[in-house]
């Protein structure tokens, strides 16, 4: 809540800027960074000429002074100063609060602190999200008899709502809602991954399925990954980007050249042995 607050802040901040006619954000990627945080002080303590402000820029953002001095001619008034002012504040308050809760969590993590980095090594899985997953399952998967038994409890099982042999819906449960988030954040990632299995899967499944459940056979993966890493205590080894070829040559064959078949070609193998 702290950092959206932060966030929220900072997007008000920038939308100041703009009204006063100042498009720094349209140069700077992080106007609250360490040039755009001293242009803004500048600003406020009554700095108008556009290429003293483009000067004060550092490292590679230098190399902008042509497109900053531009970007810094606007009608930044003392009101703006005023708001911008109480704007960066209301950041910074927000900032020091995160730290702080930071510094707190780490403290309050360190019983766990070997299988927060262990799940770690799972791709798509960040230190941020393996504090929600600690939190959240306390770290403890021997509540959990199989790793389909933490999958259902977290929401990323496919329903069951059979009637008369007819399936109504493949809805997946209600799970953890916290967990459930920051397993969606980390299969995300995980999904955009190139070259390992995580990444390979959802892209299967999306192609066939759609990006939902795709996201939701990830999360489900994670979790099984998960189990079985802190029942054995081993890091994740990930079965490769070519898993499923690996599993089942002939059928990837048949698909490779039912693919060439579509697209006009005549294909014959020979083997290269």
């Amino acid at each position: 809540a702290i950092t959206r607050d932060r966030g929220r802040d900072a997007q008000r901040l920038e939308k100041l800027l703009e009204d006063s006619g100042i498009k720094l954000s349209s140069v700077a990627s992080d106007i609250n960074g360490v040039s755009g945080r001293a242009m803004l002080e500048a600003m406020i303590a009554g700095q108008r000429d556009p290429a003293v402000l483009a000067d004060l820029a550092k490292r590679r953002l230098r190399s902008k002074i042509p497109a900053l001095t531009e970007a810094l001619t606007g009608r930044f008034s003392e009101h703006h100063a005023f708001l911008a002012r109480v704007h960066l504040d209301l950041i910074d308050r927000h900032t020091q609060a995160i730290d702080e809760v930071t510094d707190r969590i780490e403290q309050v993590i360190e019983p766990f602190r070997g299988f927060r980095e262990l799940i770690c090594t799972i791709p798509g899985i960040n230190t941020l999200v393996a504090d929600v997953i600690t939190a959240e399952t306390g770290a403890d998967m021997s509540r959990f008899p199989t790793a389909s038994h933490l999958a259902s409890w977290s929401g990323t099982c496919p329903g069951s709502n059979e009637s008369a042999g007819r399936v109504k819906s493949t809805k997946t449960r209600p799970g953890n809602p916290y967990l459930k988030g920051a397993l969606g954040v980390a299969a995300m990632s995980a999904a955009r991954s190139k070259n390992t299995y995580l990444g390979v899967k959802y892209r299967r499944i999306a192609s066939r399925r759609g990006p939902m459940k795709a996201i939701v056979a990830v999360e489900h993966a994670m979790l099984t990954a998960i189990w079985n890493m802190t029942a054995t205590a081993a890091l994740y080894d990930d079965p490769g980007p070519d898993f499923y070829t690996r599993r089942n040559p002939d059928k990837a064959k048949r698909r490779a050249i039912e693919q060439l078949r579509v697209m006009g070609y005549t294909v014959t193998l020979e083997p290269t042995g």
